[in-house]
């Protein structure tokens, strides 16, 4: 019952870290409208969150170290929540950008911590990590999804529509209230660890998550606008968001579970990216767009809990994981940040995305060099499985 609960505590608190940002990616068109604002102004809320989930990472460790790591992640969850609750507080640019910023921090807090998470209460399982990057997906799929019709229903009530979603966020943060009670920090236990700045595998990893995130972002926020600029409907836009975001779920299941089979983690690394890489050329193809989408969604939807892995195969403990996972989401998210940036900008000064697209696969192929740089084949995936305690 014991792992069950905390499978449970996991799912609730991945849910919450992507609506926050996928409904004002749905929205973006309908903010710039309603708002009046640029391209360049409306990326801002979408990177502004990236942005300081990659310069919050560090205090993770410090704050776990001092508050625990259960408590942490609580402390996490309710910023989320007041951030996406708050928008309901007015329909403003400065509400939108200062929820994103105390939502973006309490994001940056979660992210590493639930890969401590997952190595303290699953050290023989490190394929878990496929419930935290599912669960992120369906509650990126439902915000980027739902946002929309919700908008439509609520008379184009755009404040209720970006904040109705805190109601996933005080499930969790009821759900943790369990976890927090039962687990006090110890201070004997408290031993400092630094980010391995120095490490040539951890510099790798983080570079690679800065690609990833980049990409992921960039399409997450841009997407629809790419849509409706190709002359697709604002419903048909969104719809191909929402399938974007849904086909990552089965992949995102899948791949983990692969890479534990077969040791060869590079090589799905590889081919998430040619997925991602495929998509792009599409993009630039006079084709359907669907198509495009769904290997651009199945290259995001592997690439992400691979980034989450490999800290957690890398490391023995789950300090050391922690410090590992900040340390590639803190370079990773801040260069991610400037992906939806940089496409925004190129857009309000060409006035259409075939440009934006190519910089996208430069990106990609920076990303697979990386990738075939690093030392992470079957070896060193058995050389994890030796080091991990055996199963209850």
């Amino acid at each position: 019952m014991k792992k069950i609960f905390y499978v449970l505590a996991l799912f609730f608190a991945a849910l919450n870290l992507r609506p926050i940002i996928t409904s004002v990616a749905s929205m973006m068109s309908m903010i710039q409208t309603e708002l009046g604002i640029s391209a360049l102004t409306a990326s801002l809320m979408t990177t502004l969150p990236v942005l300081c989930m990659g310069l919050f990472a560090p205090a993770t460790t410090t704050l776990s170290q001092r508050l625990g790591l259960e408590r942490t992640i609580f402390i996490s969850l309710l910023l989320i929540t007041l951030a996406t609750a708050l928008r309901s507080a007015d329909q403003s640019v400065t509400i939108l950008i200062v929820t994103a910023l105390v939502g973006g921090i309490g994001i940056s807090l979660a992210g590493p911590l639930l890969s401590s998470f997952i190595k303290k209460y699953f050290p023989a399982n490190p394929g878990i990590v496929s419930i935290y990057s599912v669960s992120m997906t369906i509650g990126a799929a439902l915000a980027s999804g739902l946002t929309i019709p919700i908008y439509t229903q609520r008379q184009h009530n755009l404040s209720f529509a970006l904040s109705c979603w805190a109601i996933l966020g005080i499930i969790a943060v009821f759900f943790w209230i369990g976890l927090v009670r039962k687990n006090k920090p110890s201070r004997s236990d408290i031993k400092r660890l630094r980010l391995p700045l120095g490490n040539k595998k951890a510099i790798q990893f983080t570079l690679f998550f800065g690609f990833m995130a980049s990409m992921f972002y960039s399409l997450t926020a841009w997407i629809s606008p790419i849509a409706l600029s190709f002359g697709y409907s604002s419903q048909h836009a969104a719809l191909l968001l929402t399938v974007f975001t849904l086909i990552q779920v089965p992949v995102a299941l899948l791949i983990p579970n692969l890479v534990n089979r077969s040791g060869k983690i590079k090589q799905w690394l590889v081919l998430c990216s040619v997925s991602e890489l495929i998509g792009l050329v599409l993009l630039l193809s006079p084709v359907p767009m669907l198509p495009a989408v769904l290997f651009l969604g199945i290259g995001a939807g592997g690439l992400f809990p691979l980034a989450l892995m490999l800290p957690i195969m890398a490391t023995n403990t789950p300090e050391e994981a922690g410090t590992w996972s900040a340390m590639s989401q803190m370079g990773g998210y801040i260069m991610g940040a400037f992906g939806p940036l940089v496409i925004g900008r190129i857009f309000d000064l060409s006035g259409q995305f075939y440009i934006s697209i190519i910089a996208m696969l430069v990106i990609v192929l920076l990303m697979i060099s990386v990738q075939l740089s690093m030392n992470m084949g079957r070896k060193a995936v058995e050389a994890h499985r030796g080091n991990e305690p055996q199963k209850n």
